[in-house]
């Protein structure tokens, strides 16, 4: 069911809003080519990312939480490939805010970049024969374009809040909006232009480098999403407060002590209306070739889901009363490779896994996950100890975007004098000798057997929690951190390329 190559590789986990930029969030532009400069100096040939689609402030600009699955971010968008297109003057890339090195300032950085984007969007030519065909091939186009006006429209109500002829989509109401409002429709449709063109300019100068990108699936959509207003019968609603019945997230797990209720809504797998349940299978399909359009590699977040889910009643306030249900299993990916054919797919197979789990797993050919932070409990049969792996079809991590930095785990109250002492003996160290436990953890992953191992930028730089990506369960200051260009440096890049070059993971010479 999967393609992924046999031979031993390596890569780094950084998001694009992560990158050095001057203009407060990473880019698709000089932001990104650097960086996969960086990846071809360091021997590196994965580029792993989360997803990309536009995010709300309500939920901390999450990834995981977009407001559209088919859409691009416009804080992606480069200023500078605008004015190389013409579109934008140097002069208006001068005097930017000041933005920090180390973190998104996302409100500062959405106002300056809305501004500048539709100061790019009176330069631009609607009549452009690229753009016309891209809103000809783009079939989620009108609906996001619509979603995105009546959010404004609307002071940024939810769409279960709008009026009933717009929640429910009648169609001469929607025709009366996008004739209101064409001007905004076309700046929307613009914005989404632009992403995939500068989007498959960076995809293509990764491919000329023998860099795979690695994308991320998340199983759940936003309910407040162009996604659920848009086909609303895939989901578990209410029919007339088209509020969820039944909502997503995780029993109690390492993260939360009560679970996580994530709160979107869930798909109707189960559904005995076979046009239903066709639809929603339709929808699975172009999802996937959505992402596949745009990288070579997809990482499935919560894999378990696709066999049993946690379903929790939209009422309750925590996930410890929810239950499992069974997902579509098997038969989903076999009708996405009937249209598709076979994808390179990694599972996210964390948290509490099943042999069933594991059977569906398998049975697709998909390798998981093994992060070497979750290895060290006491327990020598642990599965993500490196000694116990049976198979090279696994990803190895040091650690993912929600766990805190190998540094900053390594130092915490999570781990006792003797658990420490047993990592280091695990990386043939001393306890006492100083040496950095990033590059211990690195030096344990790139010499398993694992195809591919990954690590998050923080973990090659050696940063400590004040750098963490995310933390799950906790509702603010998460998905804003950055790397400020000095530390991108050729040292680290020679250390990383003669480890990775140790353990067989560089990719061959290029004639």
């Amino acid at each position: 069911m999967t393609t992924l190559v046999s031979n031993r590789t390596s890569g780094i986990l950084v998001h694009i809003t992560s990158l050095p930029s001057p203009y407060g969030i990473g880019d698709l532009g000089h932001s990104a080519y650097n960086f996969l400069n960086f990846l071809e100096d360091s021997g590196q040939s994965l580029w792993q990312i989360l997803p990309t689609g536009p995010t709300n402030p309500i939920f901390d600009n999450s990834p995981y939480m977009s407001t559209s699955t088919f859409s691009g971010s416009p804080l992606l968008i480069s200023l500078e490939l605008l004015v190389a297109d013409g579109l934008l003057s140097e002069k208006d890339l001068e005097h930017p805010p000041e933005f920090s090195e180390y973190h998104t300032d996302y409100p500062t950085v959405t106002e300056f970049k809305s501004r500048l984007l539709q100061r790019a969007f009176t330069n631009f030519d609607q009549k452009n024969r690229d753009f016309q065909q891209f809103i000809k091939k783009s079939s989620w186009l009108r609906d996001y374009c619509l979603f995105m006006v009546l959010k404004e429209e609307y002071g940024q109500k939810g769409w279960f809040d709008w009026p009933r002829e717009l929640a429910e989509r009648d169609q001469s109401a929607l025709q009366e909006i996008e004739e209101l409002h064409a001007d905004r429709i076309g700046y929307y449709s613009f914005e989404q232009f632009t992403f995939f063109s500068q989007w498959q300019q960076l995809h293509k100068k990764a491919g000329e480098k023998g860099i795979r990108l690695i994308g991320d699936i998340p199983i759940y959509v936003g309910w407040d999403s162009v996604d659920v207003w848009a086909n609303q019968s895939i989901f578990y609603l209410n029919n007339k407060t088209h509020h969820p019945i039944q909502v997503a997230g995780v029993p109690p797990d390492y993260f939360s002590k009560t679970g996580q209720r994530w709160g979107n809504p869930l798909y109707r797998w189960n559904c005995r209306d076979q046009a239903i349940k066709k639809q929603l299978y339709n929808w699975w399909t172009r999802r996937f070739r959505s992402v596949f359009q745009m990288v070579d590699i997809a990482r499935v977040d919560h894999f378990r889901g696709f066999e049993a889910y946690w379903s929790i009643p939209a009422s309750h306030k925590t996930a410890m009363k929810g239950k499992w249900v069974k997902g579509p299993g098997i038969k989903l990916f076999n009708e996405i490779y009937k249209s598709l054919g076979p994808l390179d797919i990694i599972a996210e197979d964390l948290g509490e896994i099943t042999p069933e789990v594991i059977a569906l797993r398998d049975s697709l050919g998909f390798p998981g996950m093994k992060i070497l932070q979750f290895a060290f409990d006491g327990n020598r049969e642990n599965s993500f100890l490196p000694y116990n792996f049976t198979t090279p079809n696994s990803v190895i991590y040091t650690g993912t975007h929600d766990n805190d930095t190998t540094v900053g785990w390594f130092l915490s109250d999570k781990l006792d004098e003797t658990r420490r002492k047993t990592i280091k003996q695990s990386c043939n160290r001393n306890l006492r000798d100083g040496h950095e436990i990033h590059k211990d953890l690195i030096y344990l992953a790139l010499s398993s057997i694992s195809r591919w191992a990954i690590f998050p930028l923080q973990d090659i730089l050696g940063f400590g929690n004040d750098c963490k990506m995310n933390s799950p369960g906790s509702k603010e200051g998460n998905w804003a951190w950055r790397c400020a260009p000095r530390f991108l440096t050729a040292e680290i890049s020679n250390w990383l390329h003669e480890q990775t070059e140790q353990f067989g993971r560089c990719p061959a010479k290029r004639e």
